[in-house]
């Protein structure tokens, strides 16, 4: 008897006299595991946009006008597309949506990241200025250069992923090497480094924005931000730290799975723990929206 091998896409049958297709598998919009994250995806940009037209309705009262409201819209609209990039790490995988999944993930998260690091120096500065001769400080942290601060960082992370996909771009693999009647679709790096430097860039400023709110938290003021970035920030840096060995260690579209549900993860995090007190008092407790009170000085 001859025996000859079938090709890479095909698989012996049963009775091993016949070649036929091997599997596929891939994180689909059709399977549970997709469906359930698909619709996460989407409620959480549904969540930030209601959350976004709350503030915008409510953009003259004290609770909005104290948390700095430019940069709290920017951080809503950073948030949403957090939210909406998980959705190109479900289906199958192509040449542009591997090349765009981390860079539309990585500009995200930095320009995230970014607004509330400066909205961290800017609750010092006001403070630092609150004090005989700190007056002068507030000057470096007016609107413009908010704005510049953001631009900047985000460009840095925009720069990072542009050499990375130019150098050793990421590109869609077909993975034979998990099973031997299924292949396995998946998105390859490319550039292990370019990955690293991405994670670590957004890892820095997360590390930056968790010590300045930290050395905030105890400033005097009854709705002092620094308190629910310190908290953010916890969650956050939590989430990624238990998302490297999870994503090392899962195959295939599970690796897939596991980023995706980090990147949902933290995003709700951000989400519910620096804008849920605040819609809570705008919403619920508005005799507790005046300056009065946030500003520490009316009733408790």
């Amino acid at each position: 008897m001859e025996c000859t091998s079938c090709p890479e896409d095909f698989w012996s049958n049963p009775k091993r006299d016949n070649c036929v297709p091997k599997r596929t598998e891939f994180l689909s919009y059709h399977e549970p595991l997709g469906i359930c994250l698909t619709t996460a995806s989407l409620l959480g940009t549904c969540i930030c946009t209601f959350v976004l037209g709350i503030f915008i309705y409510h953009r003259s009262t004290p609770m909005v006008r104290a948390n700095n409201s430019e940069l709290s819209f920017l951080l809503l609209l950073s948030l949403k597309l957090c939210f909406l990039c998980s959705l190109l790490f479900i289906g199958h995988p192509q040449l542009w949506t591997c090349q765009l999944r981390h860079a539309a993930f990585g500009i995200s998260f930095v320009l995230c990241v970014s607004c509330i690091l400066v909205k961290t120096m800017v609750v010092l500065a006001v403070f630092k200025a609150s004090k005989p001769g700190g007056g002068p400080i507030l000057k470096w942290f007016g609107a413009i250069q908010q704005r510049g601060t953001v631009l900047v960082l985000t460009s840095i992370q925009a720069a990072i992923c542009i050499a990375w996909l130019v150098s050793l771009s990421p590109a869609p693999h077909k993975n034979t090497k998990y099973h031997n009647d299924k292949i396995v679709y998946e998105c390859v790096v490319g550039s292990t480094v370019g990955f690293a430097v991405l994670l670590g860039y957004i890892g820095l400023l997360a590390f930056l924005s968790f010590l300045l709110a930290f050395l905030a938290r105890n400033l005097p003021d009854n709705f002092n931000e620094a308190k629910l970035i310190t908290f953010s920030m916890l969650i956050f840096c939590a989430v990624w730290v238990a998302f490297v060995p999870a994503y090392v260690n899962s195959p295939g579209k599970y690796a897939d799975a596991v980023e995706v549900f980090a990147i949902l993860a933290s995003s709700f995090g951000l989400l519910v723990a620096l804008f849920g007190p605040k819609c809570y008092i705008i919403l619920l407790r508005p005799d507790r929206n005046t300056k009065k009170v946030i500003m520490g000085r009316g009733d408790h």
